[in-house]
C-alpha cells in the first residue's frame, strides 16, 4: 500500500495541504529553497505594492465607520477631484457620491479620510446665503435699508434664526452698496436666493430707486492741446 509524505489535515486548511505539497515536490525535485525564497519574497514585495492602496482604502473605510465624518445622505465636496454631491453609500473599500447633474461617482475611502473634504450637511444643515445690491447716489440709505429688510423677512425660505442681516458697505466708484445676509436651509439656498434677488428688484423699481449701470469719466484732448502738452514734455 502506498504511502503518502503529505500528513493528513482537516478540512479547515486546504490551502495548507496544497503549500506542503509544493514543499515536499521541489524538495523531491532538489531545487534550491533558497532560490525559492528569493523568488517569493520579491513576489511578496510586489504583491505589497500593488495592495498598499487596498488596504489604504480598507483602512479608510474602517475609520469611516467608528469615527462617522461622513453618512449617507450628507453633502460632501472633495477638492482634490473636485465633485460635489450627496453620499449615496458607504462601502469598506469606496463610497457612492451622486453628483447634482446626476452622475454617481465612486469615491475611494481613501480620498475621503486623507485629502481635503468639506461635509456641508454634518451637523448642520444651514446655510447663509449674499446678495449684494448697489444703488444710485443721492438715493435714501434709511429707505433702501428698509426696503431690503422687509424683502427678505417676507421670504418664506429665509430662516428667523439666525436673523437677516442687511449691511450699508461703503461707497463704490458707480454706487451707494449694500449688502444682504440670510439664511436658509441647504436644500432651499439657490430657489431662496433667487427669489429674494428678483423681489429686491421689484421693490427697490416699485420704490422709484435706482440701480445704476457702471459709470466712467471719458476726456477727449483735442488734437492741437495734444501738441502742446507734447511740447510742454520735451521742454522739461
Amino acid at each position: 500500500m502506498q504511502t503518502s509524505f503529505i500528513p493528513d489535515l482537516p478540512d479547515e486548511f486546504p490551502c495548507l495541504s496544497v503549500f506542503l505539497g509544493f514543499i515536499l515536490a521541489f524538495g523531491a525535485a532538489k531545487i534550491d529553497m533558497s532560490n525559492v525564497a528569493i523568488v517569493f519574497g520579491a513576489l511578496g514585495v510586489g504583491i505589497g505594492f500593488g495592495l498598499q492602496n487596498i488596504f489604504n482604502n480598507l483602512i479608510s473605510g474602517l475609520i469611516l465607520a467608528f469615527e462617522r465624518p461622513v453618512q449617507v445622505g450628507d453633502v460632501i465636496q472633495i477638492s482634490s477631484i473636485n465633485i460635489m454631491g450627496e453620499v449615496k453609500d458607504i462601502g469598506i473599500r469606496a463610497s457612492t457620491v451622486r453628483t447634482f447633474d446626476g452622475a454617481e461617482v465612486i469615491v475611494p475611502n481613501g480620498n475621503l479620510i486623507s485629502n481635503e473634504m468639506s461635509n456641508r450637511t454634518l451637523s448642520d444643515s444651514r446655510r447663509r446665503q449674499e446678495i449684494l445690491v448697489g444703488v444710485a447716489y443721492g438715493t435714501d440709505t434709511n429707505r433702501v435699508l428698509e426696503i431690503l429688510n422687509k424683502v427678505v423677512h417676507e421670504n418664506e425660505m429665509a430662516l428667523n434664526e439666525p436673523s437677516p442681516l442687511i449691511l450699508f458697505t461703503g461707497f463704490g466708484d458707480s454706487s451707494l452698496d449694500f449688502r444682504v445676509l440670510f439664511w436658509t436651509s441647504f436644500e432651499n439656498g439657490f430657489v431662496a436666493k433667487s427669489e429674494v434677488g428678483v423681489a429686491i428688484d421689484t421693490a427697490l423699481k416699485k420704490a422709484g430707486v435706482t440701480i445704476p449701470f457702471p459709470q466712467r469719466d471719458l476726456h477727449i484732448i483735442p488734437d492741437d492741446e495734444k501738441s502742446k502738452i507734447v511740447d510742454q514734455m520735451k521742454t522739461k
